[in-house]
């Protein structure tokens, strides 16, 4: 639901779930893409977390009464931006690659993929409680999925951020984020 002025719990899939994330290059293309994007929209960042096979974004979009509009754009230009050098740099490097990428349409239309088809994943929060729960679930993942022991060895997730209020690859909106209920 646009324009509620609520959090959005975002969640993409990689192309038939296969492990792209797992790459430092195509983490560092997603981490790039949402900061341009934040740049562009004036979205808040609360919390992310990139698996192999999917990402995790919590973010806060900028109040329709300030301008904001719809979230389509947004995630329009993070999973296209990715995309493109996605396959610009397998076109280069690795055509061979090509072949997990390749969607072939009802019509027989190709084209390759980085992401799944569709919007993804997305929700509203609004209550503080399931603010922070979102936060535990995203920062949680890697430990569940047998990537880390703790939540903070997880390289490319903002749990590290929230322990040590350091700077990360993408930044926080500390100011913005409610408190922990």
């Amino acid at each position: 639901i646009e324009g509620h002025n609520h959090a959005r719990a975002l969640n993409w899939a990689c192309f038939h779930n296969r492990p792209f994330l797992k790459s430092e290059r195509a983490c560092g293309w997603l981490a790039e893409a949402i900061e341009k994007a934040r740049e562009r929209f004036g979205f808040q960042v609360w919390a992310w977390c990139f698996m192999p096979t999917h990402m995790h974004l919590l973010i806060f979009p900028k109040p329709v009464r300030l301008g904001g509009g719809p979230l389509a754009p947004v995630i329009q230009a993070i999973k296209q931006s990715v995309s493109r050098k996605a396959v610009a740099w397998t076109v280069k490097h690795a055509p061979s690659g090509l072949r997990l990428m390749r969607d072939e349409s009802a019509s027989g239309d190709i084209v390759h993929r980085f992401w799944q088809r569709g919007g993804g994943y997305d929700r509203n929060i609004w209550s503080e409680r399931a603010i922070w729960n979102e936060i535990d679930y995203i920062h949680q993942n890697p430990v569940e999925a047998g990537l880390c022991v703790r939540e903070v060895e997880w390289k490319w997730s903002s749990a590290r951020q929230f322990l040590t209020r350091e700077p990360g690859m993408i930044a926080l909106d500390w100011t913005t984020v409610p408190p922990r209920p």
